[in-house]
């Protein structure tokens, strides 16, 4: 049976449903809210994901219900929005006209000083709130790791998100007082139609189903695939790309599994950080470590591990975790699939093993046994919402006499593909697994990588980090009564 064809997108803005069809693939909602709407509550501060001045929430229909997340309008496609409800600041509304409880308490609490970036926010508390009327102050900074205030206004924001159900209850709020009447209006909006909109090189494409992009794909080959946006809406924003025809699929149920079974964690294409980190924290709880610094909360809400992984960036942060676990991933090309080691899958810089009108549709992660040790290290500039420099993750088992019976170990930063560090592993394997071997381990480095001078940091700074994570991995694999690191809340 053929698939039907619509040529609009339908969402929910606020309180109304908006139908668009003449819509670019490359429009970000920012700028569509703001030029198109009159919707100028959101701001526009770096254009990349990063500031948190745009932040909006985009409320979709899941297997658990409606959801909304806080997402960064600035670098999200309006094509991407087919079925969702977009709520803006001027959406928020407190009872009889006053106004919204998030917005009183940053009033009396001084939250706001030159106001640029308060409506982004006002929007993060408020996505916050929803979900957690009572948040602790580490629940309060990690759902504002996304948004930056330049007039240093933190404490004063932290004294208003403690107090926000001072103000009202969080039942009360419209969002959730009409979350039934708009789960029932997302959900007549569903048609099972695949939508196209434009022509030539203004042209994009939302699959009906996973079958339904598959057969997109062989039919536009090259056509560029948009999950989340995170890493494409920067290529729009900052590098003028062209980026016609787009095929979005973050909407795709066929692609947002995620499971465990028989020891192995089964992750959708589709699957966002947020949606993962559950699951992945229970089983694996460095890898939830590493996803809490991941950006700010509205990229891990839009940004997927399917596509951090088949955007094939040497820094992108989830492969060398997943490599070392011996990771193996499901690619589909029309009806066939097949399964590789996820490190195969990256072949040069900018370079996958990804055959034309073949897409990344799952990853299968074997969580570590019983006794094993498993550590995953970022090392940025900044703690929070910063880009990789360089990234370590490491695998280890031991024999009953101490001795390295296997090691997995995987970088992110200091190759041109996320890389094994093979000659390292060869240099530990078998021996004692005591300091002296580590350190003598550490000259094979040098066999393994020849990292590069960049912006982030230099070529000696990445080699000796990369080494000195070594030294960690095994400093904390010794069971010693005091933490290598805690965080300033456990240390309080």
């Amino acid at each position: 049976m053929a698939t039907a064809i619509r040529n609009e997108i339908r969402f929910l803005l606020n309180g109304r449903e908006v139908t668009v069809r003449d819509v670019a693939p490359d429009a970000t909602l920012l700028d569509w809210l703001r030029l198109d709407r009159s919707l100028r509550g959101s701001k526009e501060g770096c254009a990349e994901g990063d500031c948190g001045a745009c932040t909006v929430l985009v409320g979709k229909l899941t297997a658990g219900g409606l959801v909304y997340e806080g997402v960064n309008a600035c670098i999200r496609f309006v094509g991407s929005l087919d079925g969702c409800h977009v709520v803006t600041i001027e959406h928020l509304r407190g009872t009889g006209g006053d106004l919204h409880p998030v917005q009183k308490a940053m009033i009396d609490f001084h939250g706001s000083q030159c106001g640029f970036c308060t409506p982004g926010f006002v929007m993060s508390l408020y996505a916050l709130w929803m979900r957690d009327a009572d948040p602790s102050d580490a629940a309060i900074e990690k759902a504002l790791q996304g948004n930056l205030c330049r007039c240093t206004g933190y404490e004063a924001i932290m004294r208003a998100a403690r107090a926000i159900s001072d103000y009202g209850k969080a039942a009360s709020d419209p969002l959730a007082v009409e979350r039934a009447a708009v789960t029932a209006k997302l959900a007549a909006l569903r048609d099972d139609a695949r939508v196209e909109i434009g022509s030539d090189k203004a042209r994009l494409i939302v699959p009906a189903d996973v079958d339904d992009l598959a057969a997109v794909l062989e039919a536009e080959p090259n056509a560029t695939i948009v999950a989340g946006s995170t890493d494409v809406g920067l290529w729009v924003t900052k590098f003028m790309r062209e980026i016609s025809p787009v095929v979005f699929i973050g909407h795709l149920e066929g692609l947002r599994g995620i499971s465990e079974k028989d020891g192995v964690i089964t992750i959708g294409a589709g699957v966002t950080y947020s949606e993962a980190f559950d699951v992945l924290s229970q089983h694996i709880p460095a890898i939830g470590a590493l996803i809490d610094r991941i950006g700010g909360e509205q990229v891990r809400n839009m940004g997927t591990i399917g596509g951090n992984i088949a955007n094939g960036s040497p820094i992108g942060d989830t492969p060398p975790p997943f490599i070392a676990l011996g990771a193996t991933l499901i690619l589909r090309k029309g009806a066939a699939r097949r399964t590789i080691p996820l490190e195969d899958f990256f072949i040069a810089y900018g370079k996958q093993d990804r055959q034309p009108g073949e897409f990344v549709e799952a990853v299968h992660i074997p969580v570590p046994a019983k006794g094993d040790h498993f550590a995953a290290y970022k090392i940025t500039k900044r703690r929070d919402e910063d880009i990789t420099a360089a990234l370590g993750a490491f695998h280890l088992r031991l024999t009953a006499d101490g001795r390295v019976g296997s090691i997995r170990i995987a970088y992110g930063g200091m190759a041109a593909t996320p890389k094994r560090a093979r000659a390292v592993e060869a240099a530990l394997l078998g021996k004692p697994w005591t300091e002296a071997t580590v350190e003598a381990a550490l000259e094979a480095y040098s066999e393994d990588f020849t990292p590069l001078t960049d912006m982030r940091a230099s070529a000696e700074y990445r080699m000796l980090a990369a080494r000195n994570l070594l030294r960690r991995f095994f400093a904390e694999t010794q069971g010693g009564s005091e933490p290598i690191q805690v965080s300033r809340h456990q240390a309080a």
